[in-house]
């Protein structure tokens, strides 16, 4: 699959892709996203519209966008970036979303969705840092973003509720 794959920015015809994408993410490991599966899943497509980055299209001020992985014409993971809008903190952008299907994964799908991600943020006028936050359990996860960069500058305790089960979050930064 990582042969054939794909990554580019998503645009209005890929919403329907991005929503079965992300309902199936957020199903699947709610303890990975602070958004709930069943509340979400109940949101029309065009909700998630925004986080494309459509409506700001100039270059010159950039940071908002959502990347999305192709295999062929699957999408199998996404990421946002999802720049302040206002002033005294446009310098920052949130990364958010980052999700790759679980056949897909093992592929190095998700660095190169990070990896491009930082790239297209470095070309944001004005954009100097990235920050996320990842659940702390996700071993995975938390590498990824050490390997990319990011450096853990805390943790939120019992950030999300599962049930009955607390999940902390490690909060992270990168400097573009």
């Amino acid at each position: 699959m990582a042969e054939s794959l794909t990554i580019r920015a998503l645009v209005a015809t890929d919403i329907a892709a991005y929503k079965h994408l992300r309902d199936t993410a957020l199903a699947a490991e709610p303890e990975a996203f602070t958004s709930d599966a069943a509340a979400e899943a109940l949101k029309p497509a065009l909700a998630h519209l925004p986080r494309f980055g459509l409506e700001r299209p100039d270059p010159q001020r950039g940071g908002r966008f959502t990347l999305g992985a192709f295999d062929g014409a699957d999408l199998v993971g996404a990421v946002t970036c999802d720049r302040e809008p206002r002033l005294k903190v446009r310098h920052i952008a949130n990364v958010t979303g980052m999700m790759v299907l679980t056949p897909a994964r093992g592929q190095g799908i998700g660095r190169r969705l990070l990896a491009e991600c930082i790239a297209k943020a470095r070309l944001a006028t004005g954009l100097e840092m990235l920050n996320l936050s990842v659940t702390a359990s996700n071993r995975i996860a938390v590498e990824l973003y050490l390997r990319a960069g990011f450096t853990r500058y805390g943790t939120l305790p019992h950030a999300i509720k599962v049930g009955d089960q607390y999940h902390d979050k490690d909060l992270m930064v990168l400097t573009l």
